[in-house]
């Protein structure tokens, strides 16, 4: 055990960390109905690292970094705009057409690098196993101050994410909350896709907080669930990789898979 630690402690805090300000974020994308959400956003920052990659900026660096946020912001634009009081078209129809004109162009714009089947595989599973002390450090402070600026201002997301006909009722300008929503989301998963890869992302976001949702009504009981389940599955799912020698990204996503059908299991059985 002490091994395991010695050899996978890093990646188990970055793990953690990912954990953390996804569960809350979660709640937040159920609330709203956009479950792919933090997908296609994903898909915009590695379509902005697709990019830089292009423009022969190697993976890990700052102008990749920069670009990728870059287009991630231009998403949030999107979303923020695709926002209205009586939607005709839902948001989540622009968020899938969204996600699919980047995924492909991210995979055309690859196919023309060096290398590029293998910037595709890292832009979809990431190598947590590679994560540093500076990467783990900045993404602390970072997610740290995203989680200041939600609690700053709390009451008006919560109340356009739950209640979103008495914020317009209020005079709330929705569309600005939801383009700074959209940035704060944008920000933390371009640091967390660079690291983690799309499909970890994802599961991070949607999983722990559909299996808190089965089990709960009140917020603070979905958050501490929320957390649990993301630290039990990154700690089971890097164990597993350590243990089995399989690749650390998958291992989680499917942990996570094993928690939600056991999680919909019992909620059955007790229904």
């Amino acid at each position: 055990m002490a091994d395991f630690f010695s050899l996978m402690g890093l990646p188990l805090l970055a793990a953690m960390i990912l954990a953390g300000i996804h569960a809350y974020l979660g709640f937040h994308v159920i609330e709203r109905q956009v479950i792919f959400v933090d997908l296609s956003l994903a898909q915009i920052a590695a379509l902005g690292a697709a990019v830089a990659v292009l423009f022969g900026f190697e993976l890990h660096t700052w102008p990749n970094y920069f670009i990728s946020l870059g287009t991630t912001f231009l998403g949030a634009g999107i979303f923020a705009l695709s926002r209205s009081r009586s939607e005709r078209v839902p948001q989540e129809a622009v968020i899938g057409i969204v996600y699919a004109v980047s995924s492909a162009l991210a995979i055309l714009l690859l196919t023309r690098a060096p290398e590029g089947d293998e910037h595709i595989r890292h832009m979809l599973v990431g190598n947590i196993l590679l994560v540093t002390h500076a990467e783990v450090a900045r993404m602390a402070v970072l997610y740290g101050l995203v989680g200041l600026f939600h609690w700053k201002f709390r009451h008006i997301f919560l109340t356009i994410s739950s209640r979103p006909k008495d914020a317009f009722a209020q005079g709330i300008p929705v569309r600005k909350w939801d383009l700074l929503f959209y940035m704060a989301f944008g920000l933390v998963v371009t640091s967390s896709v660079e690291i983690a890869g799309v499909l970890l992302v994802f599961s991070f976001l949607i999983v722990p907080s559909v299996i808190a949702v089965l089990f709960s009504r009140k917020l603070s009981a979905r958050l501490v669930l929320g957390w649990g389940i993301g630290f039990a599955a990154s700690l089971a799912g890097i164990y597993a990789s350590y243990a089995l020698d399989l690749p650390t990204g998958p291992s989680i996503v499917c942990v996570f898979g094993l928690l939600f059908a056991a999680a919909g299991l019992i909620q059955r059985l007790r229904a």
